[in-house]
């Protein structure tokens, strides 16, 4: 990514949410021609002269402490996934070019037998290993058969953001498909961010962009998500609604890569229809059908 644009790009976006009155701050000037808090509003908030700050929004962030970014976050009323992107879009500002141009790597699209055998012990609900692309790299029986659809495509390898924005399906997949692309789109991001030297992550980018206007839409909103434990609906095509619990764990010896576990509550119409998706995914040979098509 371009990082100065990003930056920018970033910061306005932010700004231009944001209030004097929500800010607690009498409004600066005359009548506004656009949304939000000007450049002076946040200098004055953040501490900071109206040219650093400038300087800032232009997309400088090259020796910015970190002290400044802290007041930065705090006047542009920033939650803790914005914070730790603006952080991250710091970094990558003060990255030496040598560094910048070896292009960083990218989360393998494997994993070790040892993280197979793993997610092959949770038996009762849904699991699978994911990178920093979005992409599936290994599940059990019952992740592959909650993603079969996915693994019916002709793309490779299964990749939560394609299926969204470039599968028909997905609109049937998840009951509210505004929300589940929204989510995409901020966790990508956020991945975009920390990784802003991965070339697998940018050609992703790059071909959403290309072939999806909602996609597109979506990216230009600049917002970004941490996405650990919650609630999600899917309407799986054979066993119908399922209401899922899950969990996103990181895998601290396999950088890039995160374990998610989606249990149903205990006694639920869910749990009963994830041993339903079981028994079924044995009959269709779903594990065999996911790894011939991987």
């Amino acid at each position: 990514m371009d990082n100065r644009a990003e930056v920018r790009q970033f910061l306005s976006s932010r700004r231009g949410r944001i209030t004097p009155e929500q800010a607690g701050i009498e409004p600066y000037g005359g009548r506004r021609r656009v949304p939000g808090l000007r450049r002076e509003e946040v200098a004055r908030l953040a501490g900071v002269s109206v040219d650093y700050y400038t300087r800032l929004e232009r997309g400088n962030l090259s020796g910015v402490s970190d002290s400044v970014l802290d007041a930065i976050a705090g006047a542009l009323e920033l939650d803790r996934a914005e914070h730790d992107h603006l952080y991250d879009l710091a970094r990558a500002a003060n990255t030496p070019a040598r560094k910048r141009a070896s292009g960083g790597g990218s989360a393998p699209s494997k994993v070790r037998p040892e993280l197979q055998y793993l997610l092959d012990t949770i038996t009762g609900a849904p699991a699978f290993i994911g990178n920093n692309r979005l992409d599936i790299v290994a599940a059990n029986t019952l992740g592959y058969a909650l993603y079969s659809d996915m693994y019916r495509t002709p793309s490779r390898p299964a990749n939560h953001s394609r299926f969204i924005f470039l599968d028909p399906r997905a609109h049937n997949f998840y009951p509210d498909w505004d929300r589940a692309a929204n989510t995409n789109v901020a966790i990508l991001r956020r991945e975009a961010g920390r990784n802003p030297h991965d070339k697998g992550i940018a050609e992703l980018i790059g071909e959403l962009s290309m072939r999806s206007d909602e996609f597109r839409t979506l990216w230009a909103a600049h917002n970004v998500r941490r996405h650990y434990a919650g609630t999600k609906f899917f309407q799986h095509p054979v066993v119908g609604l399922l209401e899922l619990n899950y969990q996103v764990l990181g895998l601290e010896e396999d950088p890039g890569h995160t374990l998610t576990v989606y249990p149903a509550t205990p006694g639920s119409p869910s749990e009963e229809a994830l041993k339903l998706l079981a028994s079924w995914a044995v009959t269709e040979n779903i594990v065999e059908m996911a790894h011939a098509r991987a």
